[in-house]
Order: C-alpha cells, then sequence, then structure tokens
C-alpha cells in the first residue's frame, strides 16, 4: 500500500477514483481522472513549502541507497568491515559497474522493517562505518576508481559506545582524507542529510542533491528543541534553516539539483535511479577531461571558498 501525506489526500483520492474506473473497464473515467491527476500533482508539488518537502525527504516510500544500487549497478560485490573494529551496516559499499564504467557506490542506509532498521541502526553510522567508508575510498583512490557516494542519514549515531571510539575523530578523517583523494568523487544527497553524519561522505569534486532532499547541520526538531523549547516549532525550523536544495543551489552550496520526479522518487525509482546514474557517469567524464592537477586545485579552492562572505 502506497503511503500518502497529508498534502497528498487529494492525490490519494483521484489515484483510487483512477483504480475504481479501471476495474469497472471505464476508459472515458479513466481518461478523465488522469487529466484530474495531472493537475492536481502540478497543483500541489509545484507549491511546496520548505516543510512538505522535508516530509517528503523522509518519506517512508522514498528510495534507500540500497534501492538505487541495486537499480544502477551490476556485477556488484559487497565490501565488509572496517578493518579495525566491526561490520557496520549503516554504512553500505559496493565495487561492480555503472553502465560501463567499473566504479566504487559507498551509501547510507536506514533499513524498512522493524528488523531491518535495528540492523542498520536507522541509518545512523558508528565510527566504523565511516572508517568503512573510508576503506573503500582509498580503494577507489588505489585502483584509480570513480567514487559515489549516496547520503541519506538523520546523522551519526551520537551513542556512548560511538562516542567511546572516537565518532568525531572518524568523521575529521573522511573529511581530510576525501579532500585529498586523487579519483573522481561525487556526492548525492538522495534524502536526508543531517549533520556530520552526512558531512563524512560529502567531500566530493561534484556535490548534489535530489529535488526532494535536504541537508542541514541539525535536524529541525533538535534546532527547535535548543532555540525554543519547542518541538511545535519544527516547521519554523525548517523554513529558517534553508535546507533544502533550491535554498542550497541558491547559497552556491552544492553544484547541482537532480531532477527527480515531480510526484517524488518514491513513486517512480526507475526514473530516479536512472536520475542518479546518468548525472554520476555524466559528471565522471567531465572530472576526467579536466585531469588531476586541475581537478584537484578546483575541489581545493571550492572547499576553502565556503562560509566566506563580504561586507
Amino acid at each position: 500500500m502506497a503511503t500518502y501525506l497529508d498534502f497528498e489526500q487529494n492525490i490519494k483520492t483521484i489515484q483510487e477514483n483512477i483504480i475504481s474506473a479501471q476495474v469497472r473497464h471505464d476508459e472515458s473515467e479513466v481518461m478523465k481522472y488522469q487529466e484530474d491527476l495531472d493537475k492536481e500533482v502540478s497543483k500541489t508539488y509545484g507549491n511546496l513549502t520548505d516543510f512538505q518537502k522535508l516530509q517528503l525527504a523522509r518519506h517512508l516510500d522514498r528510495p534507500y541507497a540500497l534501492d538505487y544500487i541495486n537499480l544502477i549497478m551490476r556485477d556488484k560485490y559487497e565490501i565488509h568491515g572496517d578493518r579495525h573494529y566491526r561490520n557496520d551496516d549503516a554504512i553500505i559499499c559496493f565495487m561492480g559497474y555503472i553502465g560501463d564504467e567499473k566504479v566504487i557506490v559507498i551509501g547510507e542506509q536506514k533499513g524498512r522493517g522493524t528488523k531491518n532498521k535495528i540492523r542498520r541502526n536507522f541509518g545512523m553510522p558508528h565510527p566504523e562505518g565511516y572508517r568503512k567508508a573510508l576503506r573503500a575510498a582509498k580503494l577507489a583512490e588505489k585502483f584509480n576508481l570513480p567514487l559515489l557516494m549516496l547520503i541519506d542519514t538523520p546523522g551519526a549515531y551520537p551513542g556512548l559506545g560511538a562516542e567511546e571510539r572516537n565518532q568525531s575523530e572518524a568523521i575529521a578523517r573522511n573529511l581530510l582524507e576525501l579532500a585529498e583523494l586523487d579519483t573522481q568523487t561525487v556526492s548525492i544527497v538522495i534524502g536526508e542529510g543531517g549533520s556530520g553524519g552526512a558531512l563524512a561522505i560529502g567531500v566530493a569534486d561534484r556535490f548534489a542533491m535530489m529535488r526532494y532532499s535536504v541537508f542541514s547541520v541539525i535536524s529541525p526538531e533538535g534546532c527547535s528543541a535548543i532555540l525554543w523549547n519547542d518541538p511545535k516549532k519544527v516547521e519554523a525550523a525548517t523554513n529558517a534553516m534553508k535546507i533544502t536544495s533550491s535554498d542550497l543551489k541558491e547559497l552556491d552550496l552544492i553544484h547541482d539539483i537532480l531532477d527527480e520526479p515531480l510526484i517524488g522518487a518514491h513513486r517512480n525509482r526507475d526514473a530516479s535511479a536512472k536520475a542518479i546514474a546518468d548525472y554520476f557517469l555524466t559528471k565522471v567524464k567531465e572530472l576526467r577531461e579536466m585531469g588531476t592537477e586541475q581537478r584537484m586545485q578546483e575541489r581545493y579552492d571550492r572547499l576553502t571558498s565556503i562560509g566566506a562572505f563580504t561586507e
């Protein structure tokens, strides 16, 4: 069963009417309702608030990293463990092919259903997850393979064990190593990009976001709790924080916005996966043509320019 958000109820009603007309084999009714659906989709999704975009980024049916990996990769092989402590299932790493390009893909995986959510720790990686990601990134560098990173996490796990194993150092190490990584790198926010948990695999030559994704230093819930001590002000916090793809593009903090289907990636996974694969392959080709020195200098210039301002 599809999951509908509060602002999608009119769409739900029309789609139910389409199904009912199809059961009756009433083609004229199907066409009429389809026209109504197209108009309602344009009206609803053409005027989304920032909070509604946040809801779409967290949608229960939204494709996760593993969904995209299964759709865009072939002949893939999973890389396990950080060679120090254990394997963290909140971070997944695969070697394989996207199109004709041999690549390594790193993703943050939230999991579906209670059992898998617990196994994946709700998409909140431990330090060993980031160390596994770094191990995979270094493997990409060693064999000169382009690297794709898929961001989707509410944040790094803040538990006692994670802090004991030096969560902050693991994230900081990734920031340093990825900034110096000598291979073509592309990072894409596919859903929720929260705090250092997203930054840890967010340093790349090309950084993009899907249309209905968010990227922020803290969750809107955390922001409203700290600033106002009121969880009911989540929507106000979302609007104030400027965390949507369009906001970050306007601030020049990302390179591109991926044009996922207007009705959302969860309604058309194949089209969303194709958008990711096409973007990645296009950018890898561009980066390869630039040459190593130019690519590394451009990466350095961009990273050091973040936060600069004039009065």
